[in-house]
């Protein structure tokens, strides 16, 4: 089943974006849970960040085990917001490159369609600056993979981002998990170097040193921005209140003199 186009929830955009713009100097992944209505019409409308286990430039991979775990989150959540939920494809980044998929990212996308045809891959092109402007440039682009005489060819699936109100309880939780994941990541990496014996005290300390550097960027890119922003809908979501408790006062006036 190929899908006819996909909506992703303003909110869900958001935690996929700025999980690309986390980093730029490897590639990060994460899955997309929704559901596909009659229409064939993918609803995304939460997001699993995926722990990197070997973070690459220009490359990422999703293992079976972090499929079937992202499988059974989904299944928790259909569960809480009883509506069908289930993982309808990924997204990944292009840190300085296009936003077109690579080879090996076509290849990938029809590996995971032989387990669901319907699966669909997302790419954030970011830190990509434009000739004209000299500003940077944030492209996203949808994609399906298909034969073609043995050999498979990326096929776009139009994409709509849809307006949400408030940022979901999904949404919200994977981005407060977000830093932590990261924080995760550079410290499965360190661990690997302090692991081998042989490492002179120089290098060790290089390493130390790489280490704390990449946990104070985590808090000045992640966190500070992060916080602001929850602050920011806070208000918004005080204000929001306000503005229905005034209009629910005016009604029940209106009702009672009537």
């Amino acid at each position: 089943m190929a899908i006819n186009c996909v909506h992703i929830e303003a909110d869900a955009y958001l935690v996929c974006l700025t999980h690309a713009l986390s980093t730029e100097r490897e590639e990060v992944m994460g899955l997309l849970i929704g559901e596909v209505d009659e229409k064939r019409i993918s609803h995304i409308s939460a997001v699993i960040i995926l722990r990197r286990s070997d973070k690459q430039a220009d490359r990422v991979e999703i293992s079976p085990e972090q499929l079937s775990d992202a499988s059974t989150k989904a299944e928790n959540l259909a569960y809480e917001l009883k509506r069908p939920m289930r993982v309808l494809g990924w997204y990944h980044s292009h840190p300085h490159i296009t936003v077109w998929p690579s080879h090996v990212d076509v290849r990938t996308q029809a590996m995971y369609q032989m387990m669901d045809e319907g699966f669909i891959g997302l790419i954030f092109s970011v830190f990509c600056e434009d000739k004209v402007t000299r500003q940077n440039r944030i492209q996203v682009t949808c994609f399906q993979s298909v034969s073609n005489g043995g050999d498979y060819t990326r096929v776009q699936v139009p994409f709509h981002i849809v307006s949400s109100q408030w940022l979901g309880p999904a949404c919200l939780t994977s981005l407060a998990n977000l830093p932590q994941i990261l924080r995760m990541e550079e410290e499965e990496a360190y661990k690997r170097t302090i692991e081998h014996k042989d490492v002179d005290l120089l290098t060790k300390l290089h390493n130390a040193s790489v280490y704390t550097k990449s946990l104070c960027h985590i808090m000045d890119v992640m966190n500070g921005p992060l916080l602001q922003a929850l602050e920011n809908r806070l208000e918004s979501n005080k204000q929001r209140i306000e503005f229905l408790e005034k209009e629910k006062k005016e009604l029940k006036k209106q009702l009672e003199s009537s």
